[in-house]
């Protein structure tokens, strides 16, 4: 067996989800329910076929979004996973627990606008994803100042009321 990192190839203000799924549906099934989520959202996700003809099936409703979805699951190549690349001004938190919610979601790896790198082991059979690494490490533990500043970060950009 060996192991390998794939970086997520993105812009920096873009986010994504990581997951794995179990069934070539799933790519229709995300699709429709990122767009009743939030109505004119712009996506493009890309699903790894694990049997049968093993292509990387996509959707989306953004041409820049799909290409990066496409680019980013051939890198990982990790049977049975997806990738949901969301267009700038679209967050995970708008669609991650509807995302969850479909019955051939496995698991969700991350979801994160961070620079990330994928663990991939590779073995005679295929790929697949063992975790990742989601942006860098703690530099220290949040004091008063810290606290403050998030909790008004919070509220200025209208995820907790005043």
């Amino acid at each position: 067996m060996h192991l390998e990192t794939v970086t997520i190839e993105k812009p920096e203000a873009v986010n994504f989800i990581l997951g794995q799924s179990h069934f070539i549906k799933s790519v229709e099934d995300l699709h429709e329910t990122l767009v009743t989520s939030v109505p004119g959202i712009k996506f493009g996700l890309a699903f790894c076929e694990a049997s049968g003809k093993r292509l990387v099936r996509w959707s989306g409703t953004d041409e820049t979004m799909i290409a990066l979805a496409q680019k980013n699951a051939l890198a990982i190549g990790a049977g049975h996973s997806f990738i949901i690349f969301l267009g700038e001004g679209y967050f995970p938190v708008n669609v991650l627990n509807a995302v969850k919610n479909v019955p051939e979601v496995a698991r969700i790896f991350c979801a994160t606008a961070n620079p990330t790198q994928v663990i991939v082991a590779q073995s005679e059979q295929g790929r697949g994803i063992l975790g990742v690494i989601d942006g860098g490490s703690p530099l220290g533990v949040e004091g008063e100042e810290d606290i403050a500043w998030r909790k008004s970060f919070l509220r200025a950009i209208g995820y907790k009321a005043g």
